[in-house]
């Protein structure tokens, strides 16, 4: 891809100033994007990701799209909503061929479950107006993915990461805890992006957990947590009242009725989901 002018001589060509309605926030430096893939590779085990696909989602002017198609995987498909950058990823194909693909939508709304018998992967510095969401849908269909390498606000990731009883554990850092072995790869200062974010950024590589937990439970779980931090400093007893035999269900897990929301483990929203 040596032909290819530089990140920043492709956003002078295109004028592409970041939108804010979009979450965009670019990263023009390749020896971060590179660092990013070859530190998630070094991560699973592997060196490349051949013979494996790969999605993006909001590829920008494409700096992190030139270092996964350097790790040469089966194929990429890049998902953008902004047409600037859709002719920017246009410019891209014309040099890898078919391995790129292109899909100009709304990723909320493209179905990652439908498979092509390849392994698949997910690799994005993600908007950030649509990084939670996009995160909750996947996670409900982990077992199709071999893993995710994804970029948030440090805020969003310390809430993924966060130990019970901490003020930043909630329902995502339960329901990320409970399907996916999660390991922190980088931090990123905000002047490494374009415009400059206020905070840091965080990136993260989720694989699945080795014991898997079915959608039909997971849903349990995201109801019960629901209930559970939406009423944060009330005990249980209170938040949880509406589930049946409370009680019971609770000596069973272990949990005190005078506990809150934030003092009951990923595993004991588990076994609660499992008994009801």
């Amino acid at each position: 891809m040596t032909e290819l002018p530089t990140l920043r001589q492709t956003v002078e060509n295109y004028g592409l100033l970041a939108k804010k309605s979009l979450g965009q926030n670019f990263l023009l430096d390749m020896n971060i994007t590179g660092k990013i893939i070859r530190n998630s590779l070094e991560k699973q085990g592997k060196n490349s990701f051949a013979g494996e696909e790969v999605y993006e989602i909001g590829p920008g002017p494409g700096g992190l799209t030139r270092a996964i198609l350097a790790a040469n995987p089966q194929q990429l498909t890049v998902i953008e909503m902004d047409s600037r950058c859709i002719q920017i990823m246009h410019d891209i194909q014309e040099v890898v061929g078919s391995q790129l693909q292109i899909v100009e939508g709304d990723a909320l709304k493209y179905d990652f479950t439908k498979s092509s018998g390849l392994p698949v992967n997910v690799v994005s510095n993600l908007p950030y107006n649509i990084s939670v969401p996009l995160l909750i849908g996947w996670l409900e269909n982990m077992h199709c993915f071999n893993s995710l390498t994804l970029m948030f606000q440090k805020e969003v990731a310390d809430r993924i990461m966060a130990e019970t009883g901490s003020k930043s554990y909630g329902r995502l850092s339960v329901i990320a805890q409970l399907v996916c072995k999660i390991k922190p790869l980088m931090s990123l200062n905000p002047n490494c992006f374009v415009p400059a974010p206020k905070i840091w950024s965080t990136v993260l590589l989720f694989q699945p957990s080795e014991k898997s937990v079915d959608s039909q439970t997971l849903k349990k779980v995201e109801k019960i947590t629901e209930l559970a931090f939406g009423q944060r400093r009330k005990m249980i007893r209170q938040s949880l009242k509406s589930l049946p035999e409370l009680e019971k269900l609770c000596n069973k897990a272990g949990i005190e009725l005078t506990s809150r929301a934030e003092d009951i483990t990923p595993q004991q929203y588990l076994l609660l989901a499992q008994m009801i």
